[in-house]
């Protein structure tokens, strides 16, 4: 009996954690309504440090996009949007890169509209960070649509993309490299 009540609970967990309608959603919601105008940096104030913090985290994701870290840092910085936003578009949209349309560069689903398979091509990952970041800047920041909950219903249909989105900026912030030191355990 204690074996049920425990895989119960177990459950019950999860799945308030885990759902987008959750606890958890609720309160990251709330708290995710800051200005993506205002650039925020947490611990990571210097550029050097957001860079190498970014492409540490795109390493480990194994991302194409591996290399432009300093790039949509300083584009961020540049456009004054926050240096995780168009990363996490990446994330939400095509999983850092790793599932775009063949030679596209385009990780975010930048005017790839609904049903549509394909859309715009960009020249490279830099050509991409770049138009987006702008694009980002212009068709809604600068249209008062400053937070991610804001800009999802105009950027894409998912009714769930400000949580992915939300989800891979504080996935980004929160990550702690691994120590090359450190034996790696498997289960």
């Amino acid at each position: 009996m204690k074996q049920i009540w425990n895989t119960i609970i177990a459950i019950l967990f999860a799945a308030i954690i885990l759902t987008p309608n959750g606890v958890y959603a609720a309160e990251k919601e709330a708290g995710a309504t800051a200005s993506l105008s205002a650039t925020t940096f947490g611990e990571l104030t210097s550029l050097n440090d957001r860079v190498t913090h970014l492409e540490g985290y795109l390493q480990s994701v194994d991302s194409p996009m591996t290399g432009t870290a300093k790039q949509l840092v300083s584009e961020a910085d540049r456009l004054g949007i926050d240096w995780k936003l168009v990363a996490a578009i990446a994330g939400t949209e095509s999983y850092f890169g790793r599932h775009i349309p063949q030679n596209s560069y385009n990780a975010w689903g930048w005017a790839i509209f609904t049903g549509m398979q394909d859309g715009k091509h960009f020249d490279g990952w830099e050509d991409g960070i770049r138009t987006v970041s702008e694009g980002l800047r212009q068709n809604y920041v600068n249209q008062g649509l400053n937070t991610v909950e804001s800009i999802g219903p105009k950027y894409a249909a998912d009714p769930n993309w400000a949580y992915k989105v939300n989800h891979f900026m504080d996935e980004i912030e929160g990550f702690k490299p691994r120590q090359t030191n450190q034996l790696a355990i498997l289960l």
